[in-house]
């Protein structure tokens, strides 16, 4: 049993039907094994043919289907795979670009090459080849089944290996980032009445505020701030079906 170079090597013959089936095979990506026997007088006879695929797991087209949702405009593979089985892959899932047959130390150089164009990227990965990449993206993020060499290159490590959790990490910042505009402002606001109100720029229709209230009412807008950020423990981070 062999591939290609098996059957040069031993000069045998596809059978037309059966090279037809190897040909289909081949032309989504897959590797392709043919059965050869001996015949009696010692001549190579293929006798059948096996195909072998990569399994695309069954939650990847789920966590594509998420990442348009939340609004995510470009997704791309970066992969060593030869470019046919990386393009079956990638039209099977709905990607937006493959890079294919990249080696590992130039996988970095395909996140540099999306940089270029402009786009904003965020790298997923979980091998030590994927290391340089991670670190290269303006976020990288970690399969938490990972190597440690890729967890420590990443700026996010995910809890478990399911992808869909990326679209948590979406959820969280963009959760994050409202709760920071939203403290600020009321930061903002808060000092922008108050602090002249502590100068006494009031006072002449006799209205002040003492250090002790002044003080209460610095405290209390601590805790306010501090209240607003503990309501992103109610960000539902869970994949969703």
């Amino acid at each position: 049993m062999g591939g290609p170079a098996l059957l040069r090597e031993l000069g045998a013959e596809v059978p037309d039907g059966l090279a037809e089936q190897a040909e289909e095979w081949s032309s989504r990506g897959a590797a392709v094994l043919h059965l050869v026997r001996l015949d009696g007088s010692g001549g190579p006879e293929v006798i059948g043919a096996l195909a072998l695929e990569d399994e695309v797991r069954p939650e990847a087209r789920d966590a594509i289907a998420q990442l348009r949702r939340e609004g995510v405009r470009k997704i791309a593979m970066i992969t060593g795979d030869a470019k046919a089985v990386a393009e079956s892959v990638g039209a099977d899932l709905g990607l937006d670009e493959v890079f294919a047959e990249v080696l590992p130390a130039d996988k970095d150089d395909a996140v540099a090459d999306l940089q270029k164009r402009g786009h904003t990227v965020a790298m997923v990965g979980d091998g030590v080849n994927d290391a340089p990449a991670l670190a290269r993206a303006d976020v990288g993020i970690a399969i938490g089944a990972g190597t440690d060499v890729a967890i420590e290159s990443a700026g996010v490590v995910l809890a478990s290996s399911d992808p869909r959790g990326v679209t948590g990490v979406i959820r969280l910042s963009r959760a994050s980032y409202r709760k920071m505009v939203q403290n600020l402002a009321w930061a903002a606001g808060y000092n922008v009445i108050a602090l002249p109100l502590a100068a006494g720029v009031l006072a002449w229709a006799g209205f002040t505020l003492s250090p002790a209230i002044g003080a209460v009412l610095m405290s209390g807008s601590t805790i306010v701030v501090a209240l607003n950020a503990q309501l992103l423990r109610r960000v539902d981070l869970t994949p969703t079906h």
